[in-house]
């Protein structure tokens, strides 16, 4: 029986130490999700975590084990029990190029269903995702993938992650209508100099507000767009600063997956603010991380490209 493709997801954009743990343990997840199925992943060489002491990149269900049919060693001849494999040695730690090197060596995949971990519109992060695949191609010898072409959200499953983020940073506590009512989002972006990759958190804002109660959801970007954080959230204060008998809340909203110099950066631009405007109550949500939604998302991907596993969890 010929085994499922391996499952890579690819991250892109700086990442730092934070980052690439949240990404070890997305994973985690999804290896614990799916026990049979080699799951890696990691970011593309440039952006990479070169922290000292991380972990090498991630992968679930590393071990010693053949596919049938495959001739790549769990162990290379000549390495001692317990070494590391000569093909493991050389990569970034959380590099997509580590988490190839683990999944070819250790557990002999050939075929790659490779997800990019994007939210919205990045024609040049593709294409360097993709510049790197073809590196890993040239390296070993017989592998291929198939690739999902398309940004993750603005999914429902990503929406009720952010949502979720959202209750997180109001208390979890049981909330009533009129606490949603009294409370304003500010979706914040990384920001792009292409319109239409802007114009896409606008409506993953709009497709969050539906339904939801929350006064508004409005929209900021850290850089290369405008408007930047302080002049979002200006904007948040003067829709509810005319409300009589209305608190006003702010709820800063990264709109990213994983933790990073741009969600820092964020953060300090808003708590800046903040401190300069104390009748505001500003609160921070946190990324999307490593949420069973987007996990839930990542195996309906799986799950639709060629030669993938068919009874892998999807969400509706």
């Amino acid at each position: 029986m010929t085994p499922p493709p391996a499952l890579l997801v690819v991250g892109h954009g700086t990442c730092d130490e934070a980052g690439a743990a949240t990404l070890r343990s997305f994973v985690q997840m999804l290896g614990e999700r799916n026990p049979g199925l080699p799951v890696g992943g990691g970011f593309t060489e440039e952006n990479s975590s070169s922290a000292a002491g991380s972990a090498p990149s991630g992968l679930s269900g590393a071990g010693p084990g053949r596919f049938p049919g495959h001739d790549i060693p769990a162990r290379l001849p000549g390495a001692l029990p317990g070494q590391q494999p000569d093909h493991l040695a050389g990569h970034l730690p959380g590099s997509l190029s580590g988490a190839v090197a683990e999944l070819v060596v250790r557990r002999a995949a050939r075929e790659f269903a490779v997800i990019p971990l994007t939210l919205g519109r990045a024609d040049q992060a593709d294409a360097e995702i993709q510049r790197a695949l073809e590196r890993e191609e040239q390296r070993y010898d017989g592998i291929g993938y198939a690739y999902w072409r398309g940004p993750l959200g603005p999914h429902p499953a990503l929406l009720s992650a952010l949502e979720r983020r959202l209750d997180e940073a109001l208390g979890n506590a049981h909330r009533t209508p009129s606490d949603r009512a009294a409370t304003t989002v500010l979706l914040v972006g990384r920001g792009s100099i292409d319109p239409e990759a802007n114009a896409e958190l606008y409506r993953t804002a709009r497709l969050l507000w539906e339904g939801r109660g929350y006064a508004s959801v409005e929209v900021a970007f850290v850089s290369q767009a405008a408007p930047d954080v302080p002049s979002g959230l200006d904007r948040c204060a003067r829709l509810t600063s005319g409300v009589p008998g209305r608190i006003t809340r702010v709820v800063v909203l990264p709109y990213f997956l994983f933790d990073g110099h741009l969600p820092e950066r964020a953060r300090q631009q808003a708590e800046g603010w903040a401190e300069a405007n104390s009748t505001v109550d500003v609160r921070f949500a946190g990324v999307i991380g490593a949420a069973e939604e987007l996990a839930d998302l990542v195996l309906e991907r799986y799950g639709a490209l060629p030669g993938a596993r068919q009874d892998a969890p999807a969400h509706a």
